[in-house]
């Protein structure tokens, strides 16, 4: 339903961003305008840089992943299907709405939004916002950002120091984060399993050090 592409290609740019953001190798590069890392980098051809550390990128387990091959493989038929046609489909057949305005809320409306949503990621919390865990990256926790994607990326600071915590977020908003709710729901019904997160220890003790030189993101297990 989002429709920003297949799994593999998703997760092989996002990988590609995290190694090396803010460089010319990242796709969505913040240094390169808000527009650019907006929208932008979708309306360009990529940059070389991008190109060519994308193809270093190991993604061995993205295609040994069943899931993944089959998206993959169908992905337009997919996308068709699930965000075009059901959302206009559920949204005439829920609301009686004629399928001129179906389409044009349940559909067209809901992408646009969606999308910017997640833009707005890439561009205004690369910007905007705190650096309470590193200060010396571009990444930030962006309140305007956090709120509308139910406090998780917009904590986008934390995302880069701990990528590899299954949160997204330090569990702000009194430890409000759905998304982790719902991955601990399926670790318990067996659908997902080998979740990481940093200790508080670590937490408390990044966050202390967030103004010195450091690691752009901390692997785990680490000490500090």
């Amino acid at each position: 339903m989002a429709g920003q592409n297949d799994l593999y290609t998703w997760c092989r740019d996002h990988r590609l961003h995290h190694k090396y953001s803010e460089t010319d190798a990242d796709p969505h590069n913040s240094n390169r305008g808000f527009f650019f890392s907006h929208v932008g980098w979708l309306l360009t051809k990529k940059h070389p840089d991008v190109i060519i550390k994308g193809k270093t990128i190991d993604c061995s387990d993205l295609l040994n992943d069943p899931v993944v091959r089959f998206q993959r493989k169908y992905y337009p038929w997919m996308f068709l299907f699930f965000c075009f046609f059901l959302p206009t489909y559920l949204c005439r057949l829920i609301f009686g709405n004629s399928w001129k305005d179906a389409f044009m809320v349940g559909c067209f409306g809901r992408y646009i939004v969606s999308l910017h949503t997640t833009w707005f990621v890439n561009s205004a919390a690369h910007m905007f916002g705190d650096r309470p865990f590193n200060e010396k990256i571009a990444a930030r926790d962006n309140l305007g950002v956090a709120l509308p994607l139910w406090a998780t990326e917009g904590f986008h600071n934390y995302h880069h120091v701990f990528p590899w915590d299954y949160r997204i977020s330090e569990m702000g908003f009194h430890n409000y984060n759905p998304f982790a709710r719902l991955i601990d729901f399926f670790a318990k019904i067996g659908l997902a399993c080998d979740l990481k997160r940093p200790s508080d220890e670590l937490i408390a003790k990044v966050k202390a050090n967030a103004h010195k030189e450091k690691p752009h993101a901390y692997d785990e297990p680490h000490e500090f």
